[in-house]
């Protein structure tokens, strides 16, 4: 069965070690369409630095009365448990993730059928698939691949119907969120790859050879 016909959680988030999560932006996609997103900002865990807050415009005083990340830890599991997780680079939001909660509930595996894991990943990677898709993009960065691919005013709509009007730009959770949930529908535009099952996509979000080849032979039933 196509990976189109399955749920998938895109996730962005805003913040690193020293602040954590002060942002969070959430895709939920179903048959290649978007039909949920939830974003909030997040109380930090440190001092926001002022090189930080140019990136994203997030500074502690938007954040100091809002609950903790770690408050949503029913949210995320549950997440986790309906369907896979994406993201753009998703390292990052694993290793976020991870530091907060380091496993979830016991969840589907997605790869194995029937198997369940407690583990945020195997993710599905859009910087890991258009470099294998689109070799020839002059880099992996969210902005250049959403030009690349002709989706800027298809991104724009999207972030004036789901975003806060003060965060309707690269570096705002949910606008990031968006824009790689975009570029994932955009690859079913590839025949082969609309046809691909789940998880043979997850696979191929995987480039460390050692663990592609365990989720390969996973699929093979090896």
């Amino acid at each position: 069965m196509s990976w189109l016909k399955h749920p998938i959680f895109f996730i962005d988030f805003e913040g690193n070690r020293n602040s954590g999560v002060i942002e969070y932006g959430v895709v939920r996609l179903a048959d290649g369409v978007v039909v949920e997103t939830k974003t909030r900002l997040c109380r930090s865990q440190g001092i926001i630095r002022p090189e930080d807050q140019q990136i994203h415009g997030i500074k502690n005083e938007m954040c100091d009365l809002e609950a903790n990340f770690s408050d949503d830890w029913e949210y995320f599991a549950s997440l986790r448990e309906q369907a896979p997780l994406a993201a753009h680079y998703a390292g990052a939001e694993n290793s976020l993730l991870k530091a907060t909660w380091p496993y979830p509930r016991q969840s589907p595996d997605f790869v194995r059928s029937n198997a369940t894991v407690r583990e945020w990943g195997p993710w599905i990677d859009t910087a890991r698939l258009y470099s294998q898709f689109y070799p020839n993009f002059k880099s992996g960065g969210l902005e250049d691949i959403i030009e690349a691919a002709g989706l800027r005013n298809e991104l724009q709509l999207c972030a004036e119907k789901h975003c806060p009007l003060s965060r309707r730009s690269y570096h705002c959770a949910l606008y990031d969120a968006l824009a790689g949930a975009l570029l994932l529908n955009a690859l079913a535009l590839i025949p082969d790859v609309a046809q691909l099952s789940l998880a043979q996509l997850i696979t191929l979000s995987t480039l460390d050879p050692v663990k592609r080849e365990e989720l390969e032979q996973t699929e093979l039933g090896l």
